[in-house]
């Protein structure tokens, strides 16, 4: 199979040589082949999407609507195929591939009403006569930067709000996941979008970010990723005027009080770190529990960790499948040996074959660690004791990350103050810290991100807002 960059309508045309495998995860075999991008593919990718801003930026808010409906049917229809490019190039387990199309497609029927709310304002004028109106109006050139993790998730979600907003857009897919986000751009042509509008261009960052960044008529740029490359992009948007959205790293607690359920702190606290292998911003990777009881949550949370089935991802029963770096396996090897060398004790896995790495859980983690300070993006649990509930909130704190966050807890006054004083993005009472919604403010604080993407928060990031006045009759002048 071979795969090329989807510009203006088409895909590009190339000799074979130039187009690079596309490795399986879990085989680590080429199963397909895709042509990288070159910075002229980039170019030619604004020059579609600046030529189509205005034609699509007036179309009414009803056809971009039913074009998102129509992409969600697309992708519905599409269900295998997709579930199986998810398990063969992204390392998703089946489970795990299913709940993707699924929250995709649900996406796509939410966001599509999000054209019809876009909303400006009325306001009072000191000028007798006049009407005074903002609006909203699209941006134009939208781009945005896929990650791996969730590429159809978070690919889409970034297509589909700047094409609610008006925008058109060019997306950048993460490497590893290329096909992924070509199929993206396959499922909207199916939806009848225009030639233009959507432009999927893969390739590395270091290549076309360049192009992105000192083009003009890129208005903002959307980037799911590491801090340390969004923390790269703000500065170079910043240098070139551009809004930027960032979404980055994070080290999100679940925190377990004493009065929590421990069977239900326990289920929890593995779904919230052990699902596609950690490899998710909002991972709950630090596990704060109170000290009363601290030593009965471990005993159920390693008993509940053997439980985990580790190998094929096609096989439904899997829970931890392959982490699509092999580098990865060796990162999470030399932080987990760092934080056992400063106190720290491994009490299941903290071993890996392949690029399957075992469900870990750490005991003891204290502040300082890597195992605690660190986004390690694997099946690695941290667990903490905390003294009481004020210590709790500290150790939570304790963090340059700041995306999500969770507490179990039955006391409700303690719940909300919490709620109050967690700093991050979002929180979440007797749930996990992994969540997600079309229509809510997705997004961190701190080295976590700036922005927030969903429902009518990203109707606001990817709109400019215009002041109108209307003057009625003759407006006097003093001179």
């Amino acid at each position: 199979m071979y795969t090329t960059p989807y510009i203006n309508g088409t895909p590009i045309e190339e000799p074979p040589s130039y187009f690079s495998d596309v490795i399986n995860p879990a085989t680590l075999r080429p199963f397909a082949k895709v042509l990288m991008a070159r910075p002229d593919h980039m170019r030619k990718a604004i020059d579609a999407a600046y030529a189509a801003k205005d034609s699509w930026g007036h179309t009414l808010a009803a056809e971009r609507e039913l074009i998102l409906q129509r992409a969600a049917n697309a992708l519905e229809s599409s269900r295998q195929e997709v579930v199986d490019l998810l398990i063969d190039e992204a390392g998703s387990t089946f489970g795990k591939a299913q709940f993707e199309v699924s929250f995709t497609v649900n996406m796509l029927r939410a966001v599509s009403g999000e054209a019809r709310r876009i909303q400006g304002s009325v306001m009072p004028a000191d000028v007798p006569g006049m009407i005074s109106i903002a609006l909203r109006r699209p941006l134009g050139v939208v781009a945005g930067i896929a990650p791996f993790n969730f590429p159809l998730v978070l690919g889409t979600k970034k297509v589909c709000l700047a094409l609610a907003a008006g925008n058109t857009f060019i997306l950048k897919p993460s490497e590893e996941t290329s096909l992924l986000g070509l199929k993206i751009a396959e499922v909207f042509q199916k939806a009848g979008l225009p030639a233009g509008v959507l432009n999927v261009v893969p390739g590395d960052g270091p290549t076309h970010g360049p192009v992105l960044f000192t083009d003009q008529r890129v208005r903002l740029i959307s980037f799911t990723g590491s801090t340390a490359v969004g923390k790269m992009i703000a500065l170079e948007c910043a240098k070139h005027g551009k809004k930027v959205i960032l979404e980055l790293g994070g080290k999100s607690p679940l925190i377990v009080m004493k009065d929590a359920d421990l069977d239900y702190a326990v289920s929890t606290a593995c779904f919230g770190i052990f699902i596609h292998q950690g490899q998710i911003c909002m991972a709950g990777s630090r596990i704060i529990v109170e000290a009363p009881i601290y030593g009965a949550f471990l005993e159920r949370f390693v008993a509940k960790a053997k439980t985990l089935k580790v190998g094929d991802p096609r096989d439904p029963r899997t829970v931890i499948g392959p982490l699509i770096r092999t580098s990865q396996c060796g990162l999470i090897d030399g932080k987990i040996k760092e934080s056992v060398a400063l106190g720290a004790r491994v009490l299941i896995g903290g071993t890996h074959e392949g690029n399957f790495y075992q469900p870990t859980v750490i005991a003891d983690v204290k502040p300082g660690m890597p195992a605690f300070r660190d986004e390690l993006f694997g099946p690695v649990a941290a667990v903490v004791k905390a003294d009481d509930p004020d210590h709790a909130l500290k150790l939570a704190n304790d963090t340059a990350y700041g995306l999500s966050s969770a507490v179990l807890t039955n006391d409700l006054q303690l719940a909300m103050k919490f709620a109050m004083e967690l700093e991050a993005g979002m929180v979440h009472i007797n749930g996990p810290t992994v969540h997600d919604e079309a229509t809510v403010p997705f997004g961190g604080v701190k080295d976590s991100g700036s922005g927030r993407e969903g429902g009518h928060w990203s109707m606001d990031e990817l709109t400019e807002t215009k002041w109108i006045t209307i003057q009625m009759g003759q407006r006097p002048y003093p001179f």
